[in-house]
C-alpha cells in the first residue's frame, strides 16, 4: 500500500469505522455516545447548550444552541443582538453528533458571539440531499427562533469539519437548500474538507475510501455526483465570504480547497485559503486536531477567523 493508500485508509477510520468492528461493538458503542467518534472526530464540549430545539420529526433533526454572557448594555435593550456562528459535524456523512463541538462554544461566546451546532441524519438511512436539506432547515429554524433568543438571524457565519465542511459549502453555493435563510449566510468556513468536486474526488480515491465512505455517500451515478458537487454551484448567488482551512500534508484536501477556492474567487467571492501545518505524521491525528484546536489560543488559523467574524459581525 502507497503512502497516499494508507493515509486515505487512515482517514477513513475517522470517517467511518472499519469494517473489523463486529456490528455488536459498533452497536454498543453507538449507544455510549459513540466514544471511537470522540476520539477520532473531536470531543463533546463542556459547556452546555442553553436550549436543544429540535426542526424535524427525527431525533438527529436538532440544534444545540449556546448563547453568550448578557452584558450590563444588553440587559438595558441598548445593544444591537450578537452575530450566530453555525457549526456542522463531520463523519464521513454516516457518522458524528452534534455534541462533538470542542470548544467552540466557548471561543464564541468570549466574542459575544451566539453559537449553533446542527444535528443531522445520516447515511444510510438519509442521503447526502436529505443531510444538506436538513442543514437548511436548521438554519431556517435558527433564523425563526433568532428574535426570540437574542441573537441575529440575518448574520450568520457557517462552519464545518470534514463531511461538514463539503455540507456547508453545498449549502453556501446551492441556494434550493438554505431557502430564505440562505441570504442570510454571510461567511463559510470549510475546514479539510476533500468532496467539493465530488467526481474528481472519487477518481483520485483509493479502494479504501471509496469503499467505506465515498460510494456510500455519493453512489455511482456521476450525474448525482456533479449534483452533490459545490464547484458545480458556484455561480451567484454564493455566501459571499469564504475561508478554506486545511491540512497543508494532505494532497486532496489542498487540492480541492484551491479548486473551489478559486471558482468563488473567479465569480466574485471574497476568498481566503490557509494551509496549516501539524507536525503529527498520521493524517488521521492532523485531520482530528485541525477540528479540535479551532478556537483555542495557539490556532494557526484565528487571525483569519477572527477577520471574517469581524466582517460577518458588520454585516460586509
Amino acid at each position: 500500500m502507497g503512502f497516499r493508500d494508507q493515509s486515505c485508509k487512515l482517514l477513513a477510520i475517522a470517517l467511518l469505522v472499519s469494517g473489523g468492528v463486529a456490528s455488536g461493538a459498533l452497536a454498543a458503542m453507538q449507544a455510549r455516545g459513540g466514544a471511537m467518534e470522540e476520539r477520532e472526530l473531536g470531543p463533546s464540549g463542556t459547556a452546555r447548550p442553553d436550549a436543544h430545539i429540535a426542526y424535524g420529526n427525527d431525533p438527529l433533526q436538532a440544534v444545540d444552541l449556546y448563547l453568550p454572557p448578557r452584558r450590563v448594555g444588553e440587559r438595558a435593550g441598548n445593544a444591537a443582538p450578537p452575530p450566530i456562528a453555525v457549526f456542522v459535524h463531520g463523519g464521513g456523512w454516516a457518522r458524528g453528533n452534534l455534541s462533538m463541538v470542542a470548544q467552540k462554544p466557548e471561543y464564541f461566546a468570549r466574542a459575544g458571539w451566539a453559537f449553533a451546532s446542527i444535528g443531522y441524519r445520516l447515511v444510510p438511512n438519509a442521503t447526502v440531499e436529505q443531510e444538506a436539506a436538513d442543514v437548511g432547515m436548521a438554519l431556517q429554524r435558527l433564523r425563526a427562533e433568532a428574535a426570540a433568543r437574542g441573537y441575529d438571524g440575518n448574520r450568520i457565519l457557517l462552519f464545518g469539519h470534514s463531511a461538514g465542511a463539503h455540507l456547508v459549502s453545498l449549502v453556501g453555493t446551492d441556494p434550493q437548500y438554505a431557502g430564505d435563510a440562505f441570504g442570510a449566510i454571510r461567511g463559510v468556513i470549510p475546514i479539510d474538507g476533500a468532496a467539493y468536486d465530488v467526481p474528481r474526488q472519487l477518481a483520485s480515491a483509493g479502494q479504501f475510501m471509496l469503499q467505506r465512505t465515498y460510494i456510500p455517500a455519493f453512489g455511482s451515478d456521476v450525474a448525482r455526483q456533479r449534483a452533490l458537487s459545490p464547484t458545480n454551484h458556484v455561480g451567484a448567488p454564493d455566501a459571499p465570504d469564504w475561508l478554506f482551512l486545511y491540512d497543508a500534508q494532505r494532497a486532496d484536501a489542498v487540492d480541492q480547497a484551491e479548486l473551489l477556492g478559486g471558482s468563488l474567487r473567479r465569480d466574485g467571492a471574497r476568498v481566503a485559503t490557509l494551509a496549516m501545518h501539524y507536525p503529527e505524521r498520521q493524517v488521521l491525528a492532523r485531520h482530528r486536531r485541525i477540528n479540535v484546536d479551532f478556537g483555542t489560543p495557539d490556532y494557526a488559523a484565528n487571525d483569519q477567523v477572527a477577520a471574517m467574524m469581524a466582517r460577518v459581525a458588520a454585516g460586509d
